[in-house]
């Protein structure tokens, strides 16, 4: 007889329930990651540069204010301090995940912040609250599958299509992310630290 023990069936389902949600924004994802690969083309990024910055940066909003500011010629002290204050609220975010993952490892804990983005936080707090407890590798459902490979795949689709579009608008890529974060935000309030976090986190961006 084999002693593996059998998926959790709640948790299991919530995990179904989290990669539907994942889904929804990676669509999301891909439209604004879309959107930054056409900016960073139209700023004379290559695509490897496009590219590095998706990867490495991964931080969307900060991503656009950074591609115009280096256009415009600004220093890279001024783009670090402006940039780091565009992205402040994860601060919030993060002390709101911080209390539920002193257990995980700290080299663990340094990835998960790595692709901690509006998106990731709010599939994370709703899933965490579903099941009343921590799953690391939920975390990585909707960071990972919901929001990085979109994003960075969708990257390298702008920089590399983005010359046979001449008008994102047209197409309403420049309305899909602010669309489904408004979405998104409806379904969040899952207690009072994710509500405050968000809440503030909006206000800041």
């Amino acid at each position: 007889m084999s002693d593996t023990k059998e998926p959790d069936p709640e948790l299991r389902a919530a995990r179904h329930r989290l990669l539907m949600d994942a889904a929804g924004i990676a669509v999301s994802a891909i439209g604004f990651g879309f959107v930054f690969g056409l900016a960073a083309r139209d700023a004379g990024y290559s695509t490897i540069e496009a590219a590095a910055m998706s990867v490495f940066a991964f931080a969307g909003a900060a991503q656009f204010a950074a591609v115009g500011y280096v256009s415009a010629g600004l220093g890279w002290l001024p783009i670090l301090v402006l940039t780091f204050f565009l992205n402040a609220r994860h601060l919030l975010y993060s002390a709101s995940l911080a209390p539920r993952l002193r257990q995980v490892p700290f080299i663990q804990r340094a990835a998960m912040a790595h692709v901690l983005t509006d998106e990731a936080f709010a599939l994370a707090a709703t899933h965490f609250h579903r099941i009343g407890r921590v799953d690391v590798p939920g975390y990585w459902i909707g960071a990972v599958l919901g929001v990085f490979i979109p994003w960075n795949l969708a990257t390298l689709a702008g920089v590399l299509l983005g010359g046979a579009i001449v008008d994102p608008s047209a197409f309403g890529l420049d309305i899909v992310f602010p669309a489904a974060m408004a979405g998104l935000a409806v379904g969040l309030a899952t207690g009072r630290r994710e509500i405050v976090a968000a809440g503030a986190g909006a206000g800041i961006g």
